[in-house]
């Protein structure tokens, strides 16, 4: 499937990794349906893109209604354009660290734990079945009858998380073990699902960590011993759209990094 002349909505779009995906898709003559609740950062970039190939719609991944209004706006736009929605990448994420006891003894927030489950999961899930009906209805390209595809983002923590990372690792992990069922579930409407699992990345989780983290993380890479930079993920992304043969998988973009236990 090509990018160009489909549109993909894109969670998490205005910054970071998805605002990697939406300038690239964008640069390939795709359309992009940004959802985020950064209206500011969302807005300028549909203007640095221009051409009419990115529109900002807000909405808040922890509601149902708010996903579903701007879906039935994205669904206009996109008969406006005539151009079907083709894909869904889920880049929208949350971390809240927090060791589940702290150097007191005392356990952690149950609702940090929920929120971050809630963003990471929840929101995930509630995005990609109400995309999905849209993408099943679209009329079948190439000679196999592709009509879609679903593109999650997990993490390294999905694997090796480290110390205070329980409820992002728990996250992380349900998606990198939602893509098998939910691949099975989608082949006969012809609609793939391929899982993304970044190490360390220039994105807007970076800043949140300390010095002695960002560090010990970036020596524990094999090569290159540096982060990710948003444009290399956004690579994969268009593989995997227009790559049919990428399918129920999950891919590490992650440098051979294995995240040390101890820093």
């Amino acid at each position: 499937m090509k990018v160009e002349g489909g549109t993909f909505v894109i969670s998490g779009g205005a910054s970071g990794l998805g605002r990697a995906c939406v300038e690239d898709i964008c640069r390939l003559n795709g359309y992009v349906a940004i959802l985020d609740i950064n209206a500011e950062l969302a807005s300028e970039l549909v203007k640095d893109i221009g051409g009419g190939k990115a529109k900002f719609f807000e909405a808040n991944v922890l509601e149902t209604e708010s996903i579903s209004a701007a879906m039935k706006a994205a669904l206009a736009w996109s008969k406006e354009t005539g151009k079907k929605i083709r894909g869904v990448i889920t880049a929208a994420g949350v971390s809240a660290p927090a060791k589940i006891l702290d150097r007191h003894g005392n356990p952690f927030s149950l609702d940090d734990f929920d929120f971050v489950m809630n963003v990471n999961v929840r929101g995930t899930v509630d995005l990609i079945r109400q995309c999905l009906p849209h993408m099943a209805n679209t009329t079948p390209v190439g000679e196999d009858g592709e009509r879609g595809v679903v593109i999650m983002v997990a993490s390294a923590a999905a694997f090796d998380g480290q110390p205070g990372q329980v409820a992002y690792s728990a996250s992380k992990g349900a998606i990198v073990a939602l893509n098998l069922p939910m691949t099975r579930d989608l082949a006969r409407y012809g609609i793939r699902v391929v899982t993304i699992a970044p190490s360390l990345f220039n994105s807007k989780m970076a800043p949140m960590m300390s010095d002695k983290v960002r560090t010990s993380l970036t020596t524990a890479m094999e090569f290159p011993v540096r982060p990710g930079h948003p444009r290399e993920f956004a690579q994969l992304v268009i593989q995997s759209i227009e790559n049919i043969m990428l399918n129920g998988v999950v891919l590490r973009l992650d440098g051979g990094m294995r995240m040390p236990g101890k820093i």
